[in-house]
């Protein structure tokens, strides 16, 4: 976490998760994991999730945000306690990037992430209003809690990915 001069930087590693106020600026570096981010216009709020595992950690421990049932869990957990309903959130959902030039594939930790991810705002009841899913190239994201912002740099593709698309064989 870093001191601005108007509020907080806080930068999520993998398995972790924030929530704050308008005061507040999230950033992450994403591949093959999924970030969702929730945010109130109205109140100016929200927070940020970055989950690296579809499903959800061992039921009989508490939530562990590695994983996207529990990362989400506690975004909403979090969510109800600064008040609003799940409907009146916006969220936005990040990453599931097929990495280091595998290429997609069926059933892949990022494949799974990214359907995990849309699974989860439906059964949460969550309106998406933006996505950037998929792909093959890492992301980096700042979430300027005070707008409801999501600043994305999208990454440049791998050599192998390079000689793919130009029809040479790696």
């Amino acid at each position: 976490m870093t001191a601005l001069g108007s509020g907080i930087d806080i930068f999520l590693h993998p398995g972790e998760w924030y929530f704050g106020d308008e005061h507040t600026r999230i950033r992450t570096l994403l591949g093959s994991c999924v970030a969702v981010t929730l945010w109130h216009p109205g109140y100016k709020v929200g927070g940020m999730c970055h989950f690296m595992l579809p499903g959800k950690h061992h039921p009989r421990t508490e939530l562990n945000a590695r994983y996207g049932t529990d990362a989400l869990a506690l975004l909403v957990r979090e969510m109800h306690r600064h008040g609003g309903r799940p409907g009146d959130y916006e969220a936005k959902l990040f990453g599931g990037s097929s990495m280091f030039g595998l290429g997609p594939a069926a059933n892949s930790v990022a494949d799974r992430n990214i359907c995990m991810a849309e699974d989860l705002v439906r059964i949460h009841g969550l309106k998406v209003v933006a996505r950037s899913l998929g792909g093959s190239v890492y992301r980096q994201l700042v979430f300027d809690l005070g707008q409801g912002d999501v600043w994305m740099r999208l990454g440049e593709p791998s050599a192998h990915d390079r000689c793919l698309a130009s029809g040479a064989s790696a």
